[in-house]
């Protein structure tokens, strides 16, 4: 009876105490929500005086933090939207989808121009612009990625699966709810990982960006992080960084591990590994009965609207109206997105109208330099990425010990690393023209390590069971059984990588060191050079050669690689 006592006493005092610092949480929450909402309503300042205090970071972290997340939230309502829209309507999808591929490979440097320009002219009296160019910015470095991935996994959805969804007549909504989604949530929760660190990437430039004359920045750990990269502040430097890790740290596990293994319940495929995630965090929230109750309350009120909105609907006949007006919006919005998009064409071309063949032909050069580079990037990123993923997937010991690490490398910025490799070049005389290979490096590699992991974890173990039973020597399985169940997973790698290479081009081609600018010769060097000397037609022209020059040798190469992966060595073959 006394131990029965003492354990009641003990999760009471549990669950009173979790609720006590859930509560605690949510009000510093909101405390942080308010203090960032006030920047965007603070007078307008074009450059804002940084403090390098305690307090100081913590809030430049924090509004760091808010604009990454507000940036997540628009990306996923973008996905969901523009995905399943391309997904389900064979018009759309044959002008969203060449659309989406231009896009992402813009880089992510030219959309600030004018976003900047355009914004604080639309809100002269406030931050409001220079914020939401901020967010937006992140935006663009998250979206395209989770809007592929989202519309690859509604085109792939299983025969079973839309069979069972026929079966059980289910209508467009039901079978969105209970078959679609489900389905593409797992692949979308890993996507949504690797699009924040992504987002991450460019946080120095987006908080802190120059064009011309004119010094654009915000509080944040971005700019913090560039101000003392200008004072060439190591301390400074090193608290940034510490401060990124450990914001970085907390992401991990306070939302993504806690969505990693809620999404573990949609696994569709059993045959790979049978590896789990856990988090002591969610562990930790179950213990809260005021979650409990909040989360019974608001499934109770969502589910009596539904039903009574649906009720209400169906009996006057919507659902047919319903289908026509979502066919003639989908029309409309097309045809609105090819005229806007002829008319952004018709203005770009009338901007770099004038740019001689000369200034073509030197750009053209600098577009192939960058083009070895970005070649050499990836080449040097299997080299080793190949191997490590492989011993990482294989070992159920390394993925629990090693991924958080490779989630933490790989949301990192790698341009905050930026001035210790420079100084490390500046010691050993190398120049920037070979130095720029090892700074796109720290960008990109990661894609290919987390590509190769996954396809690791997805090797079947009946395969890996066959190659013990025949006692294959380490090549002849690499050759027999790994290679074979990981070059599609390789050659996603190598695209993304290949995408994110061309985007650090920009930072790593031009570089900015205790004052002094550091150039190679490149497309990345022009586009940056172009920007902070607001040469707005040279600009536009480096910027159309490359998203050209990706978007051909995304389909030249990258794409048909993808398809002999997919068709010759893809286990559900």
């Amino acid at each position: 009876m006394r131990g029965k006592f003492v354990t009641a006493l003990h999760y009471v005092v549990q669950t009173t105490t979790v609720d006590l610092l859930l509560v605690l949480a949510l009000v510093g929450l909101l405390y942080g929500v308010v203090s960032f909402a006030q920047q965007w309503l603070f007078k307008y300042r074009p450059v804002a005086e940084l403090e390098f205090t305690l307090w100081a970071l913590l809030r430049y972290t924090l509004f760091s933090l808010m604009r990454g997340l507000l940036a997540y939230g628009l990306s996923l309502l973008f996905t969901l939207l523009v995905g399943y829209w391309a997904a389900k309507d064979r018009w759309a999808e044959m002008v969203l989808i060449p659309l989406l591929d231009i896009l992402q490979s813009i880089p992510v440097l030219s959309f600030l121009p004018g976003l900047i320009l355009g914004l604080s002219a639309a809100f002269p009296e406030s931050n409001v612009g220079l914020e939401l160019a901020a967010v937006l910015m992140i935006f663009t470095g998250q979206v395209w990625n989770m809007t592929f991935s989202y519309y690859y996994s509604l085109k792939c959805l299983p025969n079973d699966l839309q069979e069972a969804a026929t079966a059980f007549r289910m209508g467009w909504w039901a079978r969105y709810r209970y078959v679609e989604l489900p389905f593409a949530t797992l692949g979308l929760v890993w996507n949504s990982m690797m699009s924040m660190a992504g987002g991450w990437f460019f946080l120095m430039i987006n908080e802190s960006y120059r064009l011309g004359e004119k010094d654009f920045r915000l509080p944040g750990l971005g700019s913090c992080m560039s101000v003392a990269v200008e004072r060439a502040d190591f301390t400074a430097m090193s608290w940034a960084m510490l401060a990124m890790a450990l914001m970085i740290v907390g992401l991990d596990q306070l939302i993504w591990r806690p969505i990693m293994v809620w999404a573990q319940k949609y696994r569709v495929q059993e045959g790979g590994s049978s590896l789990r995630v856990s988090s002591w965090f969610l562990e930790w929230l179950r213990h809260s009965r005021l979650l409990r109750t909040l989360m019974w309350s608001v499934r109770r009120l969502w589910s009596w609207r539904v039903d009574k909105c649906r009720s209400v609907l169906v009996s006057v006949g919507f659902s047919k109206a319903f289908k026509r007006s979502v066919w003639a919006l989908s029309r409309l919005a097309l045809v609105g997105l090819v005229s806007l998009f002829a008319y952004t064409a018709w203005h770009l071309g009338m901007l770099i109208a004038d740019i001689s063949w000369d200034t073509w032909l030197f750009l053209l050069s600098a577009a192939v330099l960058t083009l070895g580079r970005v070649l050499a990037t990836v080449v040097l990123a299997t080299l080793w990425t190949l191997p490590a993923g492989l011993a990482i997937g294989l070992s159920r010991r390394l993925v629990s010990w090693l991924q958080p690490l490779v989630q933490l490398a790989a949301s990192f910025p790698a341009p905050m690393l930026f001035p210790l490799v420079l100084a490390l070049f500046r010691w050993a005389g190398v120049s920037l023209e070979w130095g720029s290979i090892l700074l796109m490096l720290l960008g990109s590699q990661w894609y290919i390590l987390f590509n190769v992991i996954a396809g690791a974890l997805a090797i079947p173990e009946n395969l890996s069971e066959v190659a013990r039973s025949y006692r294959m020597g380490l090549w002849t399985r690499f050759r027999l059984v790994y290679w074979p169940a990981i070059l599609p997973y390789l050659v996603t790698g190598w695209v993304t990588a290949a995408g994110g290479a061309w985007n650090t081009s920009i930072v790593a081609e031009y570089v900015t060191f205790r004052g002094e600018v550091l150039a190679a010769t490149g497309l990345g060097a022009e586009i940056s050079s172009s920007a902070e000397q607001a040469q707005f037609a040279r600009l536009a022209a480096s910027v159309v050669l490359m998203a050209s020059v990706v978007v051909l040798w995304n389909r030249f190469l990258w794409r048909r690689l993808a398809r002999l992966a997919e068709s010759k060595y893809s286990l559900s073959q």
